[in-house]
């Protein structure tokens, strides 16, 4: 894997750890959202995922995705995504609503020798004023330290996108600078970098004891 520059944060951890990270990505079928109705993603989603990416409100700020953006380039994304995954390295879960439409999206990268991930995705235009962002994040937050035994979380976001970075700020995210970031077509952006760790998530999500 390339090096992105996040995260910023880098402490090395012990192959045990690293393995059993590893394989908690390589088993992970289930992720925590406000529905319940996410899934892995599989190549015959190809269709119905690239009609929800088609919307320039959802794809444009977010520079992982392919360019150009096709069925076959999709295709190609979620068939990447399952190769991560039994390389214990990444993950890609659809969200779907009520009648089994893709609403939303949610991409986990995981650096297993730093003990460290990132999330990124996204939601449908009209569920973006509804908290549904800000409770999925969250969930899926504090899912990554739980679930994948991570111990750090980095997150970047465009200088211009004032939602991800409420958003982020709101959680307890420290800012920690900026990068370049790059996309898949060799272009590049300007990126915000966040990070949090277990301790300070825990410290400020964790409901006082009575």
């Amino acid at each position: 894997m390339a090096d992105s520059g996040i995260p910023i944060t880098r402490h090395s951890v012990p192959d045990e750890r690293q393995q059993a990270i590893r394989q908690a990505v390589r088993t992970a079928s289930r992720l925590p959202t406000p529905d319940g109705n996410a899934r892995l993603a599989t190549p015959e989603d190809a269709a119905a995922f690239h009609a929800f990416l088609s919307d320039p409100k959802v794809h444009a700020p977010i520079y992982t995705l392919p360019r150009p953006l096709t069925t076959d380039s999709v295709l190609a994304f979620i068939k990447q995504h399952e190769q991560e995954q039994a390389d214990g390295v990444g993950l890609l879960f659809l969200n779907l609503d009520a009648a089994g439409h893709v609403v939303g999206y949610s991409d986990f990268c995981v650096w297993p020798e730093w003990a460290a991930g990132e999330l990124g995705g996204a939601v449908h235009p009209d569920l973006q004023s509804q908290g549904r962002g800000l409770e999925g994040a969250a969930m899926s937050f504090a899912w990554m330290f739980d679930a994948l035994s991570l111990e750090l979380i980095v997150e970047t976001a465009a200088l211009d996108n004032i939602r991800t970075a409420k958003l982020l700020d709101h959680l307890g995210f420290v800012r920690k600078g900026e990068i370049t970031s790059t996309r898949p077509d060799g272009t590049t952006r300007a990126s915000l970098v966040w990070e949090i760790t277990k301790e300070e998530w825990r410290e400020q999500h964790t409901p006082p004891s009575c």
